[in-house]
């Protein structure tokens, strides 16, 4: 049985605080603060913006949403990271129940009320659902459908969905802040993967993570292939680096891409030296090289054709750029991350 905590069973109903770390977002934070506004839970709330050093806009938005509604506050976030961000927040919370909120989310308007309820029903630390990435141009589709299909992301619950129950983690989270202060909050020298890491801490002091579909958080993607590139490339060098602090604590989904990646180079490498070698009259038969990014090749088509055949033409022809753009980024980074060049390259490219 998940441990019992002793807010678990407190009346009337409990504060929430949302914690929203926001960084040159204007295109979305509006949106997302709205949703969270819209919510229909029935207790105390709060809105925190933890707000970095932006520069198109965003800080004048986040102003604008503080002036027009008292129960939302903006923090500083001088160093401008999510887990400072979220950090930030936290300590400022006047409330009992942490929710988090990206910049990019959209909750549905019963979200806090069933999280609040699965917390009490449940005594868990921290409970979460769905993330469900919705797209709106063809390429922001396949992408949405790469993020919730096994091929994508590797089939976490919640990317695709599962039973309710116990979790290793959760997409956001819903949290007890007492349960955030015994753990230490967020680890400020991991930028992405942090949450993973956070809810590793609860898992190992007693508490539990619990998944439920029955939340589910609306997500835009990247709107380009650049952005796509780059979210990915930074996520996987974050989850390398975890993967060499935490090597225990992994799943094997999580080195399928870097495996892929290393291995399809090593077969291209070897066919182009087979190609020299056929020029050369020497038996060619390090062309059989190319069969390795050759099957990758056919797997991408067999992916696009079972899971995006009906989605639409545009869909589907972006489909077959997408999956290989996020198994490449992430695959590339994790090497890199693993390898411990982590800190190098998040201080020379801002990741």
């Amino acid at each position: 049985m998940p441990e019992q905590h002793p807010e678990a069973t407190s009346s009337p109903l409990l504060g929430v605080s949302y914690v929203m770390p926001v960084l040159n977002d204007a295109s979305h934070v509006r949106a997302a603060v709205g949703s969270i506004l819209a919510q229909d839970y029935a207790g105390p709330v709060e809105v925190l913006i933890a707000l970095g050093p932006s520069i198109d806009g965003t800080n004048e938005l986040v102003a604008d949403l503080a002036s027009r509604d008292a129960r939302v506050r903006v923090l500083e976030n001088e160093i401008g990271s999510t887990p400072a961000g979220l950090n930030i927040g936290i300590r400022a919370a006047q409330h009992p129940v942490v929710v988090r909120v990206d910049s990019h989310s959209m909750l549905p308007p019963d979200y806090a009320r069933i999280a609040v309820e699965t917390l009490e029903r449940t005594g868990a630390d921290n409970v979460g659902g769905i993330m469900d990435a919705q797209g709106e141009t063809p390429f922001e589709r396949a992408v949405a459908l790469a993020y919730t299909t096994k091929v994508g992301l590797g089939g976490s619950a919640f990317h695709v969905g599962g039973d309710e129950g116990p979790a290793d983690t959760v997409y956001l989270g819903v949290f007890r802040r007492s349960a955030l202060l015994r753990v230490g909050l967020f680890d400020e020298s991991i930028k992405r993967g942090q949450d993973w890491e956070l809810n590793r801490r609860l898992r190992e002091t007693g508490g539990t993570v619990w998944f439920t579909p029955a939340l589910g958080v609306t997500y835009r993607p990247r709107s380009t292939l650049e952005r796509l590139a780059r979210q990915m490339f930074s996520t996987g060098l974050w989850r390398g680096e975890l993967a060499r602090r935490f090597p225990s604590a992994n799943g094997i989904r999580y080195f399928i891409p870097p495996i892929m990646v290393i291995g399809v180079a090593l077969g291209l490498v070897l066919g182009l030296v087979g190609v020299m070698q056929a020029l050369m009259g020497a038996a060619p038969w390090l062309l059989l090289g190319f069969l390795v990014p050759a099957v990758y090749a056919l797997f991408v088509v067999a992916a696009t054709i079972g899971y995006a055949r009906g989605r639409g033409g545009a869909t589907a022809a972006w489909f077959l750029v997408v999956l290989p753009c996020i198994h490449v980024s992430w695959g590339v980074g994790f090497v890199l991350g693993y390898l411990s060049l982590t800190s190098n390259i998040a201080r020379h490219t801002g990741r």
